[in-house]
């Protein structure tokens, strides 16, 4: 089977668009392809700083006849109507249609029409320009005097079609003036010449030869183990990061890892520091020693030039960079030092939170008074929760957060303990920013748990009030992600807190926690219809307990009991619901003298013992128990439709029936809204 190769060669790809242009590459063409009426084996897609590639191996290399039937007017028709089916039909005589009966409608013409399927060379010639005039970049512009929109100048395009077994063909076209055709170029500096390429494995092959790594998931790894075969070889360790991997390897085409230094003076800037820095400015890794867990004063770069000296010159430029930031690093942290982070807290009156929501300043007053509130819930002290809290913010002020926006939280828990403030506050300054994400820690410490929960129950409310809410994808202000937080803090730190004392002015949030909750359960592995039977009973608002009665219920409903009560709970659910449309009677209480069987005097009697037990035990807050108290019905509940028709002829025992069925329900509404649970 045939393979088809495709380079789209420009001036450069920015690193952060490369994976998804890749992908759109891949997707807008096998899609075409597909649509067009071929089929493919498989396809692979790549991108250096430079070049999109494509390679779609098996590729069929005709699309199939398409045959279809065109009905014409009946052979009784006019001249003229049958004129028209012919020329509708692309026939020249009537004697190439058939004739087909049917009983109702008379003897009809029946064209049957054959449509040729095309040369996969004509699909791909037409679908190619289509995909590169219309290829969808986050920004592109037009270079030159050209109409072609492209993220840089594009300069040339391989498009080869061909089995293993043959000369690959050159499919023709042109896209504003740049003609398809089979030549690519190597690395920018280190092999620019011109290439001819036949098909996608001597592509690669001479791209390697040409210093140009096409797979970017194979730089990847040349950079990751070249960097810590270095570190290995001084001592140290590589501090790893993935972004910044990712980022780097499509930066170059050819990597070159080296290690370059700086003095060790700047080592007594914080290691966050010093790495953001390196991080920021020159895209390189630093190291660590393994003896003090401090970070090194040594540096990886990643280069794209094989150098004859050795990469020396590349890392005596990075390090005159390097040691230029490092140096500006330094100033803001020794400026930031003198001065006492309670003197900034002022200073946020000025800078506006949100123009609804007042200033940071007033952000900060409304986090204190709630940290000091939610501070004996968790077992923290609340002066230092309301002291946290009130130096939480100052060091958006700072020097070196204003330079590094990323290390808030950490330089205010620098600052805090150079200022002799509590450890506690401290810490709590740093982690109120915490969970950032999935993968983020969570605070543990009493403080901190306070202050974080302040923090992000004061911006849900605030905004919330304000009703700016998220809406489908957009979540500006992140608020999917500070209600994750507080999930995330009350769960695993187990704390007790009351939803409603703090969302009581915007009811609606509290469904909003509800919707995220099942969000952190369902990836748990929780059935999110247990979420929903737990909040629909009503004034579920301590997330803690909401869990415990889910985890309670799914641990009834695995078991054979569970099952059949609820299967049981749902019968009796169906029937209370059609006799109420109906209008029929229930008796307002179970009255014992009108029992006829055996059955319902049981189900009754078992009803009330289970009905009791789990109000005790949802009362003591044990779940598990009121879940077991219910199972105890699975047998009388079975017997019960067994043995007894609940539509009995006597309009009494009917009606008595119906309200024991009524208070069956209702006891199993003491631990979740059992109509919610599917199955």
């Amino acid at each position: 089977m045939p393979d088809l190769l495709i380079e789209l060669f420009s001036e450069e790809i920015p690193a952060r668009m490369q994976a998804k242009a890749a992908d759109d590459l891949k997707g807008l063409v096998t899609n075409g392809l597909v649509d067009a009426g071929l089929t493919y084996e498989s396809a692979g897609a790549f991108a250096t700083p430079r070049r999109l590639a494509l390679t779609v191996h098996g590729l069929t290399t005709r699309s199939p006849d398409i045959r279809e039937e065109k009905k014409g007017p009946r052979t009784d028709a006019p001249a003229g109507a049958i004129q028209g089916f012919l020329r509708g039909a692309g026939l020249d005589d009537i004697a190439r249609a058939r004739v087909v009966s049917d009983p109702k409608k008379g003897n009809f013409y029946v064209a049957d029409l054959v449509k040729p399927g095309r040369a996969a060379e004509a699909i791909i010639a037409e679908l190619l320009p289509a995909v590169i005039r219309g290829f969808p970049w986050p920004k592109s512009q037009r270079w030159g005097s050209g109409t072609l929109r492209w993220v840089r100048p594009l300069h040339s395009i391989v498009c080869s079609f061909g089995p293993e077994t043959e000369e690959p063909v050159v499919i023709d076209f042109e896209v504003d003036g740049i003609r398809s055709g089979n030549v690519t170029y190597g690395h920018r500096f280190l092999a620019p010449e011109a290439i001819k390429v036949r098909r996608f494995s001597d592509y690669v092959e001479k791209l390697e030869k040409a210093k140009v790594v096409l797979d970017p998931a194979r730089r990847r790894d040349i950079i990751l183990h070249d960097a810590r075969d270095l570190a290995f070889a001084a001592g140290l360790e590589l501090v790893e990061d993935e972004g910044l991997l990712n980022e780097v390897a499509g930066l170059v085409e050819w990597p070159v890892v080296l290690m370059g230094a700086f003095d060790p003076a700047f080592l007594d800037v914080p290691d966050e520091v010093i790495r953001a820095t390196i991080r920021a400015n020159q895209k390189c890794f630093v190291l660590r020693d393994p003896k003090t867990g401090r970070l090194a004063n040594r540096f990886i770069l990643t280069s794209n030039m094989a150098a004859t000296d050795g990469g020396a010159t590349i890392i005596a430029g990075n390090e005159r960079v390097i040691r230029a930031r490092l140096s500006d690093a330094k100033f803001f942290w020794d400026g930031d030092l003198a001065i006492p982070l309670e003197t900034l807290v002022p200073k946020l009156e000025g800078i506006t939170f949100h123009e609804k929501l007042g200033s940071q300043g007033d952000r900060v007053r409304r986090i204190v008074a709630l940290a000091r509130e939610i501070a004996p819930l968790v077992g923290a002290d609340a002066d230092k929760a309301a002291r946290a809290a009130l130096l939480a913010k100052a060091d958006l002020l700072s020097g070196v957060v204003g330079e590094f926006p990323e290390v808030q939280g950490l330089m205010g828990r620098y600052y805090a303990a150079h200022g002799g403030e509590d450890a506690a506050v401290a810490a709590a300054i740093e982690e109120h920013w915490k969970p950032q994400g999935p993968s983020d820690r969570v605070p543990a410490a009493p403080v901190s748990i306070a202050v974080a929960l302040a923090d992000k129950l004061d911006t849900l409310v605030g905004f919330w009030a304000i009703d700016e809410k998220p809406t489908g994808s957009k979540d500006p202000f992140a608020l999917r992600r500070a209600a994750l937080g507080v999930i995330r803090i009350i769960l695993d730190n187990g704390v007790r807190l009351p939803l409603n004392a703090y969302s009581s002015k915007t009811p609606d949030l509290l469904n909003f926690f509800a919707d995220r909750l099942k969000v952190q359960l369902r990836e748990q592995g929780t059935r999110f219809d247990l979420v929903d039977a737990v909040f629909a009973l009503g004034g579920q608002d301590d997330l803690l307990l909401i869990v415990k009665r889910v985890e309670a219920l799914g641990a009834l409903l695995a078991t054979d009991d569970g099952k059949n009560l609820l299967a049981g709970y749902k019968r009796a659910a169906n029937i209370l619901k059609a006799e109420e449309k109906k209008g029929t009677a229930v008796a307002a209480a179970v009255d014992a003298s009108l029992f006829k069987e055996a059955e319902e005097k049981a189900l009754a009697a078992a009803v009330d013992a289970a009905a009791e037990a789990a109000h005790d035990a949802v009362a003591a807050e044990n779940f598990e128990g009121a879940m077991k108290a219910l199972a105890t019905l699975r047998a009388p509940v079975d017997a019960f439709f067994d043995k007894v028709l609940v539509n009995d002829a006597d309009e009494r025992v009917r009606a008595n029936r119906l309200a024991l069925l009524t208070v069956l329900r209702d006891a199993c509404h003491q631990v979740a809204d059992f109509s919610k649970i599917e199955g």
